[in-house]
């Protein structure tokens, strides 16, 4: 195992810290039946954006914790080029998210848990430094991973449990009477 440096401990302190801010805006994208993934983005030591997954609440399926977020930081900051930022999200980027993040010049992303379905950042694609890109992006993966992946995989065994409980052929539903 290796063992870390004081640099690397606090710099994975700090990831940690911000990665809970990213988990708290999981929990209201949970709170709003969305599925759990939640965003900030980070500039000189302070949240300038947060984002949490909308694509029900808004019928947008653009409406990814990261785009929101990217949005709100390049508002904030009045430019598209977020540069000396650090985006973090619970969910490693899909190719959406990945481009965008790209085009926003973010030089750092820094994630929970890996995507196995759509998963851009190492997964199914590696869009952070294709070398026919003009932004390289560096990446962190699995930051308090256990808890953003217990954050989805609750909340779609929940999903299922829920779906079953609809469709469950014991359930009895009432029928208007017919005439004779």
């Amino acid at each position: 195992m290796k063992h870390l440096t004081g640099c690397e401990t606090t710099l994975k302190k700090d990831h940690d810290y911000w990665m809970t801010r990213a988990i708290a805006e999981a929990a209201r994208a949970r709170a709003k039946d969305e599925v759990p993934i939640g965003c900030v983005i980070v500039r000189d030591g302070r949240i300038i954006a947060r984002g949490h997954n909308l694509r029900e609440t808004a019928q947008d399926p653009a409406a990814h914790a990261e785009l929101i977020a990217i949005r709100k930081a390049a508002r904030k900051l009045g430019s598209w080029r977020l540069l000396d930022t650090t985006l973090y999200v619970t969910l490693e980027p899909c190719i959406m998210c990945m481009g965008a993040i790209i085009l926003a010049r973010i030089p750092t992303v820094v994630f929970g848990c890996h995507d196995p379905k759509g998963g851009a950042a190492g997964t199914l694609y590696d869009l952070s430094n294709d070398p026919r890109l003009n932004h390289r992006v560096e990446l962190v993966p699995r930051i308090l991973e256990q808890q953003c992946s217990s954050l989805l995989s609750t909340f779609f065994a929940e999903l299922r449990t829920r779906r079953k409980a609809a469709a469950s052929p014991g359930r009895v539903e009432s029928c208007p009477a017919s005439d004779g």
